[in-house]
């Protein structure tokens, strides 16, 4: 049976066309059968790949077993979009980065036959992302179950007052907060959203989660961190217009007495990385440490 890819790329990046060129024939000469979603259709053509090459798929497989590989061309929102839509399933992911930040997709546009080389040549290491497991419960019934990447938010709305929330790390009460919200990150995820909010940068390999109030009205409400294996409640007491939202890409409304239950997912993510990646190396670089 031929070696299946599944191809996630951000179709409105300038680079994608010419990456596609230096990347893709690369699998295609090899035999690999290579799935897309429908969009990638148009942006494949112009880079003058045969359109019978492509399998178009908006559900990327979804009822397939596994593929071998997940290709991301993008930047990190695209690498988390495919997280959850292939990642979940097993396949390791080989991200190139077609944007500016890049602390996931950590191949540079630059780099990118070379990557796909290093991957045929087994030489890529495995780096093995922990998944946060988000439920919203109301009234007693589950109304959503999801497993993300990076964070999980609870926030209110840009017009919308304070809000009152109850915390619970494990079987212990964390306390009421007042705050315009709050967020739950993986390690992963504690170079996002929660470090605009003034939380720690977490080492992707620790088993722990960061609780980051969003503008608490308690000043001395700072953020936390957290053992993974402690399950994290937050239940909605008052609020006007409020949201859950999952690695800043699916959504939610929420309403007073709602809960929201966050633990370690048992699943998690393979990232395919360079040999001796240097994290702090990549801090340094993406967020400029040193730079005056």
């Amino acid at each position: 049976m031929s070696p299946h890819l599944t191809l996630v790329a951000k179709v409105k990046s300038q680079h994608l066309g010419t990456t596609l060129r230096e990347t893709l024939p690369l699998f295609l000469d090899r035999g690999w059968i290579v799935t897309g979603e429908p969009a990638l259709g148009e942006v494949w053509e112009a880079a003058g790949l045969a359109p019978e090459t492509l399998r178009v798929d908006a559900d990327l497989g979804a009822a397939a077993p596994p593929a071998d590989l997940c290709l991301v061309l993008g930047g990190d929102g695209t690498l988390l979009h495919a997280a959850r839509r292939v990642g979940l399933r097993g396949t390791p992911i080989l991200g190139i980065n077609l944007g500016s930040l890049g602390f996931l997709t950590a191949h540079p546009v630059s780099e990118a036959a070379e990557a796909v080389r290093a991957f045929f040549a087994g030489t890529l290491v495995p780096d093995r992302r922990p998944m946060l497991e988000a439920e919203l419960w109301r009234d007693g019934a589950r109304l959503a179950h999801h497993c993300v990447l990076n964070d999980a938010v609870v926030a209110k709305g840009a017009l919308a007052r304070i809000m009152d929330m109850r915390l619970r790390v494990g079987d212990q009460d964390a306390g009421p907060i007042k705050a315009d919200g709050l967020i739950v990150a993986t390690p992963t995820g504690s170079t996002a959203y929660a470090l605009s909010a003034g939380g720690p940068i977490v080492h992707p390999s620790l088993e722990a989660f960061v609780i980051a109030p969003i503008c608490p009205h308690t000043l001395t409400l700072r953020p936390s961190v957290v053992p993974a294996d402690r399950p994290i409640r937050i239940r909605l007491e008052d609020a006007e217009d409020a949201h859950l939202t999952l690695d800043g890409q699916v959504g939610h409304q929420l309403f007073p007495g709602d809960e929201v239950h966050l633990r370690q997912a048992g699943t998690r993510i393979t990232l395919l990385q360079k040999p001796g990646l240097d994290f702090f190396g990549l801090l340094q670089q993406k967020l400029h440490w040193g730079d005056r």
